[in-house]
């Protein structure tokens, strides 16, 4: 945006007084500063500041202890520039506000590498040098949830007030009860650019999952992620719920997920996964290999917290062996049918609760790496993938914190700096829950054993 654009935006947006500036952090938590309206060209412009630590906070939103970004730099500030998306308007708040894309940089003008966007960047980069762009699609799922309890339960229908009490696969009656909230979403999301396309109820009572539309750019396929949480939650609240992309916020009921499809085109807008038939090209055979052989060691991003196991059991409706197979539901990477021209990876594993820019810079990097070394896939499954001998996902937080920090291939994808951070953030938390005792273990324990 421009000085004349910017005052054009005024124009056109006269009730908007302030900007919330926002770079993303490693939990996909969007954190920054809320400026005057008429101060908008310092975000422009990139003189914004902001600690280059504020990517590296915790859940909690504290620093990471003994942080070299904290205590070797001496918090040293970073400057943030901006994405080029327009500004966002939010109109769920008790005035309206707008929003503002950043991504940070280092003082002397070099990308700062434990940014999240930055990480995706990079190997977007690398598939240009190939002539390849990816095109990439997300699905999200969400539970509305009762605000007025500290543990979350299905909401009460608006039509008839009674609470949802049974899972509502692809429910029409669902859908329609919570039509004025997601007429709401719907229309955030017209104003805010997010291509969002079919809606559906989920399995579990009061789970919905909305698809996007494909996009050939993945910064903006994760931006669009990024920004489609934020306001399913604002919206939410101003509906009475609460939203959440918890990966599993009831323990006997579906969890939520982030699917991802993609499929690569070259210079000529061709798809390169395309065969003519349903078998798909050598190069997608490649990257499904890639996919495959990184997904152990890159699980951390696609399961980054101590919720997101419980997700992860077989038989759940999520994929927890190292797989793939066409047209199946519980591999870890399915190939869709349908047309060959429309030829796509999905990617199954993450869960609504991960960081888009992480999970989409897993993805590519680990199909980019398949594909220029050339790597060979298994046999795709048939049947069952829970019921077959295969080689599973890291069972638990702490063992996919540990395959991380080793895995060799995660230091082809992700630069060193935001593997560490990501190591040192994740096992901070790790630490912290590990001192939490739970109500169900003094029921269990207390006076028994």
């Amino acid at each position: 945006m421009a000085d004349s654009s910017i005052s054009t935006w005024r124009e056109e947006h006269p009730e908007i007084e302030s900007i919330f500036a926002c770079v993303c952090d490693l939990n996909g938590t969007m954190r920054g500063k809320r400026i005057p309206v008429d101060q908008a060209e310092k975000v422009i412009d990139g003189s914004i500041r902001m600690p280059l630590s504020v990517a590296n906070v915790d859940v909690w939103g504290e620093d990471i202890e003994n942080s070299e970004l904290v205590f070797e730099t001496g918090d040293s500030d970073g400057l943030c520039d901006f994405t080029g998306r327009p500004f966002l308007p939010i109109n769920w708040t008790s005035r309206p506000t707008a929003l503002a894309m950043l991504w940070m940089r280092r003082e002397d003008g070099s990308p700062f590498e434990g940014d999240p966007r930055r990480a995706l960047a990079r190997i977007a980069e690398r598939y240009q040098a190939l002539g390849l762009t990816p095109v990439v699609a997300t699905e999200l799922e969400f539970y509305l949830c009762d605000p007025d309890d500290d543990r979350p339960q299905a909401p009460r229908s608006p039509v008839t007030g009674k609470r949802l009490d049974s899972d509502g696969a692809l429910s029409l009656d669902e859908l329609q009860h919570f039509d004025e909230f997601l007429n709401d979403v719907y229309d955030a999301c017209a104003a805010q650019g997010i291509p969002a396309d079919a809606a559906i109820s989920e399995n579990g009572a009061g789970q919905f999952e909305i698809n996007m539309k494909h996009v050939d750019d993945p910064l903006r396929a994760a931006d669009d992620a990024i920004l489609f949480k934020r306001l399913v939650r604002g919206i939410a609240r101003k509906h009475g719920y609460s939203g959440t992309f918890m990966a599993k916020p009831y323990g006997d009921r579906a969890g939520s997920g982030l699917h991802v499809h993609f499929s690569l085109v070259d210079e000529n807008g061709v798809n390169v996964f395309d065969s003519g038939d349903e078998v798909g090209t050598p190069m997608m055979l490649n990257a499904v290999a890639g996919l495959l052989e990184t997904m152990q060691q890159n699980a951390l991003t696609f399961a980054p917290h101590e919720n997101s196991y419980r997700r992860l059991l077989p038989g759940a409706h999520a994929p927890t062996n190292v797989a793939w197979g066409y047209e199946n539901r519980t591999a870890a990477v399915r190939i869709p049918g349908g047309s060959p021209t429309a030829r796509r990876i999905e990617h199954r594993v993450a869960g609504a609760d991960a960081n888009p820019y992480l999970v989409l810079t897993s993805i590519l990097g680990g199909a980019l790496l398949g594909i220029e070394q050339k790597m060979v896939p298994p046999e795709a499954i048939v049947g069952d993938a829970y019921s077959l001998d295969l080689p599973h996902l890291p069972l638990d937080w702490a063992s996919a914190i540990e395959a991380f920090e080793d895995g060799v291939h995660v230091r082809e994808i992700f630069s060193k700096r935001l593997q560490k951070m990501l190591v040192e953030c994740k096992t901070q938390e790790l630490k912290r829950f590990a001192r939490q005792v739970s109500d169900f273990e003094y029921h269990s324990y207390l006076e028994v054993v």
